[in-house]
């Protein structure tokens, strides 16, 4: 919750922050200098998580974004802000990734799907919360406040991790260090069954086999390139149309004629619309599969997105097609990790969730730039039909390449 809140924070502050400064609006750069640093981070600290744990790299990331998150504070000029937001994403891209595969290797098979899709899902929650604290904070409290929420929830978070937080028990079997690591597993195991009855001479073992080379280019071995290179495609397509309106939603709202705690509130609906989306899909997921309703969020994505630039749209009838686009694309973001999750075997897991995120980021860096240039050209209206693509491209890569996905 706390990464979605950071990730999103310039967005519910830039009109406020650039006015102070006197300078033109530049969200749009600044959020893509935020994602830089997440795709960065998305890759290396995931490949470096499948070496040395989830837990290290999870309670690391947390406690590093949340000093840069609170250093945000002092930045007065734009080079500075983003310089240090390029810096806080490095961290902010281990969370995801980790996060994710840590909590799909302690849940149960009957519900590992929903309990990933709840997980992830924090990271729409928090942006959509964030929209919320924001529109109460910054006309109380300035542009700043934002940021001293956004840094010191966290570090509270991380510290708190070092004490309750397990490793991934699969990932210590797979360590093949037996004397060292079976009385961790041991007693984390123990607070899944307590009443369970283990020994000094209980052995721990997975099914899998941790295989030699680098995970990043193992993503494509095994049979696997077909499936990684789809994930990747849906990332990308899905995570640009997602930072694109992030980033330009309150303002485009703002403009049409809505008041500045409107406009953030019409901006934190599209999260709002994907908290409840992720939360149902896992029930879908569960009996039909992930293709299906992918394939449908992505479709109802793209027809909500078009109506968004209508001219004269109500604020009703604006906050109904947003949530209906934030459960498409939000919601079906969720979906498209837990996917990942499920694709990839133990040793692999956290390098192909992040990977997939990584190479997705490069979407989400062009699309709010590509919104900032696209504005001083296109009518309001071309702009989201603009955007209504790559919804309706991931529908149809899904579609017609799933068998990409089946199990290898």
């Amino acid at each position: 919750m706390l990464d979605g809140f950071d990730v999103q924070a310039i967005g519910y502050v830039a009109k406020t922050l650039f006015t102070e400064w006197q300078i033109p609006n530049a969200a749009g750069r600044v959020v893509s200098s935020t994602l830089v640093g997440v795709l960065l981070g998305s890759i290396l600290l995931s490949m470096l998580a499948d070496k040395i744990g989830r837990r290290p790299v999870l309670i690391g990331a947390t406690l590093y974004f949340s000093i840069l998150t609170l250093l945000t504070t002092q930045v007065t000029s734009l080079d500075a802000l983003l310089g240090i937001r390029f810096l806080a994403g490095i961290g902010l891209g281990g969370i995801m990734p980790n996060a994710v595969a840590l909590v799909g290797e302690y849940s149960p098979r009957r519900s590992r799907v929903s309990i990933m899709l709840i997980v992830a899902n924090g990271f729409t929650a928090g942006a959509a919360i964030g929209g919320v604290i924001a529109a109460w904070l910054v006309p109380a409290f300035g542009w700043k406040s934002v940021f001293y929420v956004g840094g010191a929830l966290p570090l509270v978070i991380g510290l708190s991790m070092l004490i309750w937080l397990p490793e991934s028990m699969q990932f210590l079997v797979q360590l093949g260090r037996p004397e060292a690591t079976r009385a961790r597993i041991g007693r984390w195991l123990k607070r899944i069954a307590p009443g369970l009855q283990m020994n000094d001479g209980v052995e721990f073992v997975l099914s899998e086999k941790k295989l030699p080379g680098v995970s990043f280019f193992r993503l494509f071995h095994g049979g696997r390139a077909g499936g990684t290179t789809l994930i990747w495609v849906v990332n990308f397509l899905n995570l640009l149309n997602l930072y694109f309106l992030a980033a330009w939603l309150p303002t485009v709202a703002a403009e049409a004629g809505f008041t500045p705690s409107t406009s953030i509130l019409v901006g934190s609906t599209l999260q709002i619309g994907g908290t409840f989306g992720a939360l149902a899909l896992g029930w879908f997921i569960h009996r039909l599969g992930f293709v299906p309703v992918l394939v449908s969020c992505f479709t109802l994505a793209c027809i909500n997105i078009a109506l968004i630039g209508q001219p004269g749209l109500s604020l009703l009838i604006l906050i109904t097609v947003v949530f209906i686009a934030g459960i498409g694309i939000v919601g079906g973001q969720a979906g498209v990790n837990a996917l990942s999750a499920t694709y990839y075997p133990t040793d692999l897991r956290s390098t192909g969730i992040g990977a997939g995120l990584g190479v997705g980021r490069i979407g989400s860096i062009i699309g709010p730039t590509l919104g900032e240039y696209m504005r001083k050209e296109w009518p309001v209206h071309e702009l989201f039909y603009a955007a209504a693509v790559p919804a309706l491209v991931a529908a149809l890569v899904l579609f017609f390449f799933r068998n990409a996905l089946k199990p290898k």
